[in-house]
């Protein structure tokens, strides 16, 4: 999938749908639809009569940090963005070069010991990298404690350089998303919900979909080429695994919403496929070899070829499936990244299928 998907860069959603023109909103994007190695295009606003009542969607309720703050070392300006917040107090921070255009570009990170500072005479101090085969990431020690109080007052959302302004952080947060107890959240948006508006909830809803909140807070997503996620927290309720179980003992789908979905449910699930109430870290790596134990489908954004989110895809429909949906969305001008469409994966066999050629409901 790698070698065999180019996204020109014209194919990059610059701005929200909804500032796209008068009378749009959030769900103002187009949806692909596949099932199996079938695939047909619709508005996003046709989600409901794509699924049935006994379905169950699960949502990602994190919501996005003011993520970037502005720094130097030195004399010399940079970016901070901050990841993860690790259990010790230090963050996974990555450092950035301001482009001149009010984005980013990439940066080497350390060497430990290099210092940055940062608004209110606050110190950021690298110590060693996230990982032992990358150096993009590092995890470094905050001299203010309150680093999400810091976040509030000179943060503002990650923007890379495929779009065209900054945004408020609102335009950031999707539907579904809640301030946590230790008011933590995400370095990045969880954008496949994003389109969800309450209304849509609501028709869906009415037509006897359920919805189970999980919560992961997803970090920096600008990763090198075939660079694995990081590990993230993660928490499934107890009420949401009951709902999960429900509906696979019964007649309906398990959808995630986004990839973050799809990792923390599956990081919840034990050998007998049980899905159980969990919290913590995750390290899990959705692949094809691993395969998927809960979810029969998923809805979410366009990838870049280079994402391992991708294997995940594939580990849902196969490999043709997604090869075949990736060429329609080139070839029907989708556009991809967070402000972008949406694909809808659905299940082709097994207990849970669907005719892909059914109509509407």
């Amino acid at each position: 999938m790698t070698t065999t998907v180019r996204v020109p860069e014209e194919r990059s959603a610059r701005v929200p749908a909804e500032q796209r023109g008068p009378g749009r909103d959030r769900d103002s994007v187009r949806l692909l639809v596949s099932c199996g190695t079938e695939v047909s295009h619709h508005a996003f606003v046709e989600l409901p009569r794509r699924l049935r009542a006994g379905d169950l969607l699960i949502v990602n309720t994190s919501a996005t940090l003011a993520a970037a703050v502005d720094g130097r070392i030195g004399h010399t300006r940079v970016v901070v963005h901050f990841s993860t917040r690790g259990d010790d107090g230090r963050w996974a921070v990555e450092l950035r070069d301001p482009d001149g255009r009010g984005t980013t570009r990439a940066r080497a990170g350390g060497p430990a010991g290099t210092e940055v500072r940062l608004a209110g005479d606050v110190r950021l101090v690298l110590e060693e990298p996230l990982t032992p085969y990358g150096s993009r990431l590092w995890w470094g020690r905050v001299s203010e404690p309150d680093v999400l109080g810091l976040l509030r007052r000179h943060g503002r959302p990650i923007r890379y350089s495929y779009t065209r302004r900054d945004q408020p952080l609102s335009v950031y947060q999707t539907v579904f998303a809640l301030p946590s107890a230790d008011g933590g959240g995400s370095a990045e948006m969880p954008s496949a919900a994003r389109p969800f508006t309450a209304r849509l909830v609501a028709e869906l809803v009415s037509r006897g979909v359920q919805f189970a909140p999980i919560t992961l807070h997803t970090g920096v997503a600008s990763a090198q080429a075939h660079e694995p996620p990081y590990p993230e927290r993660y928490e499934v309720p107890e009420a949401s695994a009951r709902l999960i179980n429900a509906a696979r003992a019964g007649e309906g789908r398990i959808l995630a919403v986004g990839t973050t979905a799809v990792r923390a449910v599956e990081s919840a699930v034990d050998a007998g496929g049980v899905v159980r109430a969990r919290k913590g870290w995750t390290d899990l790596v959705v692949t094809p070899e691993r395969g998927v134990r809960v979810v029969d489908g998923l809805l979410t954004g366009l990838h870049e070829p280079e994402a391992s989110h991708l294997l995940m895809l594939e580990a849902v429909a196969g490999r043709a499936a997604i090869e075949r949906s990736y060429g329609e969305a080139l070839s029907g001008l989708y556009l991809w990244h967070e402000f972008g469409d949406v694909h809808l994966i659905l299940p082709e066999e097994g207990p849970h299928a669907e005719r892909c050629s059914s109509n509407y409901r």
